[in-house]
């Protein structure tokens, strides 16, 4: 008897249904949960052995359970991302001093420049002191406030997205002048549609002149993909956003006089009526 006892003992410890991260494939459970979960001896905090029994063990049971059958919604989304990361990162060419696009690095910065808000600002700001028409002050004054409404509006949704860019480079001094700070959405590609739709509809310029316009504000939103500096997204959203800003801005248009109130004040040669 104590040698068969012995024998006993030694089988089930040899047995590999035995050991501790195995043992819930020889307990009866619920079939809509994965006995993956189980199948570890690690435990999550909190929770307690199957064996105490009671709601708390049934409880443990349903949070280790497995979720099988995501929706479809979260699965396209998912899929969408991954996809715009990956070509994002691959059309990041110019994003290092080393590659095929680093010899166009320059070149693409500078164009990536000419849709910052600091030049944009500052021009607009020296043609309205220069400037001697009622028409012209008009154009500029609406010009200024489209600017300043692109740049707080880009700036309010990055702070609140807060995306970073597919190869996460910390932002320059320039950046931080004009609160360019977070990927998502594209302030350039915002800005360079918004201006350029605005100078289309208010300039009058030939046809050379207009597809020029076209064809800059479409490669400034990428190359800031080039530059490693935004997804594809960012700079669709970003597209998308500067006709927003356009059409905002052309249905609340300041007229002549109210124009000319705004540089009054500006100038400190504003005399209110009393």
């Amino acid at each position: 008897m104590p040698s068969s006892q012995t024998r006993s003992r030694a089988r089930d410890r040899n047995d590999v249904l035995n050991r501790p991260e195995f043992l819930s494939l020889n307990q009866r459970s619920n079939p809509l949960c994965s006995t993956l979960s189980h199948q570890t001896p690690f435990k999550k905090r909190g929770s307690r052995d199957s064996s105490e029994g009671g709601p708390a063990a049934d409880g443990g049971v349903k949070e280790d359970c497995m979720q099988l059958n995501p929706s479809f919604r979260g699965i396209a989304i998912n899929s969408l991302l991954a996809i715009d990361i990956s070509l994002s990162k691959r059309l990041g060419v110019c994003a290092g001093t080393r590659g095929s696009g680093a010899p166009l690095r320059s070149m693409v910065t500078l164009l990536a420049l000419s849709g910052h808000a600091l030049p944009w600002l500052c021009g607009t700001l020296i043609c309205l002191w220069s400037s001697n028409t009622l028409a012209g002050q008009e154009v500029l004054v609406n010009l200024l406030l489209a600017l300043i409404l692109d740049l707080m509006t880009v700036a309010g949704m990055q702070k609140l997205v807060k995306r970073r860019g597919p190869w996460d480079f910390p932002p320059g001094f320039l950046d931080y002048i004009a609160m360019d700070t977070y990927s998502f959405p594209a302030a350039h590609a915002s800005r360079a549609v918004m201006v350029s739709k605005f100078l289309l509809t208010h300039l009058v310029l030939a046809v050379p002149l207009r597809i020029l316009l076209y064809l800059w504000a479409v490669l400034v939103g990428v190359s800031r993909v080039l530059l490693g500096k935004h997804h594809l997204s960012d700079v669709g959203c970003g597209f998308a956003l500067g006709f927003l800003h356009f059409s905002l801005v052309e249905s609340v248009w300041l007229d002549s006089s109210t124009c000319q109130t705004l540089i009054s004040i500006g100038t400190l040669r504003w005399t209110p009526l009393v």
